[in-house]
């Protein structure tokens, strides 16, 4: 069954924040943000976090000074992240080009990254101090646009942790960035991919019309629960635990991918879980990169919010009766509902509707972080540990992970109330029993 660590507690030691400038001059100017970047549901803070070994090749190297000069250099070419977000005529946010910077703390803790455990996984012990909100900079206005700690450990490795406004750039946006810094720190005088802005790509059109069906924006009323009656455990699904879970659903259906699959299981585990009232509208959204939906494709480069949150409804009774191919096909059907058409009429809609928020009452959301691939970024000391969301608050994340047995596979963090997670444990080692062997390893943390 689920294990729980004892509480990391260590002590960490700040300098003042400072502003990391571009290292040269760049364009003043104002730059409009798209239809897509600028809804309400995108007007937060998003953390991600790093963890690196110490590289004895990297002997003597300061990983606060590289980071630092990499960042300045790398922002020459983002420069609206050095920016300020704006507001104008009904609500439109607009980067102001300031070059004014990103901001920017060095740190130092009492702890080695032996100390976090064999399974970093989120929630992460003590992020409030691996990140730290500096205060008056997490406002949506008039703040720097990327914070960012870089902490070095007692062990001679470092924590790299970032905090963006989702409104400038998904994931994807993101993980160029970081690309982008890590050639910079090793000597690439340019990003191999030049960034591109051309947000005009994803504005609404004149006049705007809404084409699709848009349910991810009902208004759905949702039931209050307690804050203290959460459970936050992490789940590991490696090649066999994936291989048993694709033995459940016809053979049509075994090329489905990981993450159709491991979605379709855990939102029906969810759903029983929570024994809603089986007449009761359920939902799963799923966060779809539709760069490539687009004819043509969307720019390489382009690093703005180019996702959708795609929602299909159901109710309970049936995606809890029903065998797990119906939760899958509905996946699909998600999946599938992301056009081209169809992020044009959520650009119009945000004009034509006041850009609402899209609704996560009664939903499951899950977002693919494998495709980030945050782990694969090498500043120069090796690849990173752990590498992704540094939580799992809002959306279950499926995040790429070795376990300590050094299997790869996937850990998706999940969050529920008690004793909904105790069902929800029980449905997931049932679906899994043909690997009994297997059943207390998939669990492999938990924090109250």
């Amino acid at each position: 069954m689920a294990t729980s660590s004892p509480p990391l507690d260590f002590k960490v030691h700040r300098r003042e924040p400072e502003l990391i400038a571009p290292a040269k001059p760049t364009p003043k100017e104002y730059k409009l943000l798209s239809d897509i970047d600028d809804q309400e549901g995108l007007r937060v803070q998003l953390p991600i976090i790093q963890f690196y070994q110490h590289s004895p090749s990297m002997y003597g190297k300061d990983p606060v000074r590289v980071l630092k000069e990499a960042l300045a250099q790398t922002l020459v070419f983002y420069y609206p992240f050095a920016g300020r977000l704006r507001e104008g005529p009904h609500r439109k946010l607009i980067v102001d080009c300031t070059g004014e910077g990103l901001m920017f703390i060095e740190a130092d803790a009492d702890v080695t990254l032996k100390q976090f455990g064999d399974a970093l996984q989120p929630p992460f012990p003590c992020l409030e101090e691996l990140l730290y909100d500096v205060p008056g900079s997490s406002g949506m206005l008039n703040c720097p646009l990327l914070l960012i700690q870089v902490t070095r450990l007692k062990c001679n490795g470092f924590i790299f942790a970032l905090r963006l406004k989702y409104t400038m750039t998904d994931g994807s946006g993101i993980t160029q960035f970081l690309s982008a810094v890590e050639e910079i720190a090793r000597g690439r005088p340019t990003p191999s991919i030049p960034p591109v802005w051309e947000r005009y790509l994803l504005m609404a059109r004149d006049p705007p019309r809404v084409t699709c069906k848009h349910r991810e924006y009902d208004e759905v009323e949702e039931a209050l629960i307690p804050n203290d009656d959460i459970v936050h455990r992490s789940f590991f699904f490696g090649p066999m635990e994936v291989s048993t879970l694709r033995k459940l659903v016809p053979q049509h259906l075994h090329k489905s991918s990981t993450f159709e699959l491991l979605t379709a299981c855990l939102w029906r585990c969810r759903t029983i879980a929570i024994q809603a009232d089986p007449e009761e509208e359920v939902r799963v959204m799923c966060i779809v990169n539709a760069r490539s939906r687009f004819n043509p494709p969307l720019p390489l480069g382009y690093y703005g919010n180019a996702i959708a949150y795609p929602v299909e409804v159901a109710q309970s009774g049936k995606v809890c009766q029903n065998p797990l191919v119906y939760s899958i096909e509905l996946v699909k059907q998600a999946k599938n509902a992301v056009t081209e058409e169809y992020m044009k009429s959520v650009a119009d809609l945000m004009v034509i509707k006041g850009r609402p928020k899209f609704s996560l009452a009664k939903s499951y959301l899950v977002s693919d972080a494998t495709r980030f691939r945050l782990r694969d970024i090498d500043y120069g000391w090796g690849k990173a540990v752990y590498g992704g969301p540094a939580l799992g608050v809002v959306a279950s994340f499926l995040i790429p992970f070795k376990n300590k047995k050094g299997v790869e596979g996937i850990v998706v963090p999940i969050r529920l109330p008690a004793q909904a997670m105790k069902i929800f444990v029980k449905e997931l080692e049932g679906m899994l029993k043909e690997k009994p062997s297997e059943r207390k390893s998939t669990i492999i943390s938990s924090s109250l």
